[in-house]
């Protein structure tokens, strides 16, 4: 029974970061020993975004995110019925400026 208590990880979450960090874009770099993760949030009209959160991992906990993320997103369309990616970004690529015209 002692075993078991110190394999348990107390994790904790303070109230600024329950609330989340809304993100609609996000670049993925790496390195040979890094993979970052940029989260960005994209406003129409708006030209510029900024970085909202940067998550760097090593490639090993990487591929653990992609297979977690893999398991998740399979056990929500069991129970909500299939995603639909668009192929177009979710966002105007002008930004919602006026468009060139020759």
């Amino acid at each position: 029974m002692e075993e078991q208590n110190n394999n348990q990880l107390n994790i904790e979450l303070d109230e600024q970061t329950a609330e989340g960090i809304y993100s609609n874009l996000a670049i993925i770099t790496h390195s040979n020993t890094e993979f970052v993760l940029d989260f960005i949030r994209v406003m129409p009209g708006v030209p510029k975004a900024k970085v909202k959160s940067r998550i760097v991992l090593t490639p090993e906990h990487a591929k653990r995110l992609l297979g977690a993320l893999e398991d998740n997103i399979a056990k929500f369309e069991a129970a909500n019925g299939h995603i639909n990616t668009h192929e177009e970004p979710p966002f105007p690529m002008n930004f919602g400026g006026p468009t060139a015209q020759a």
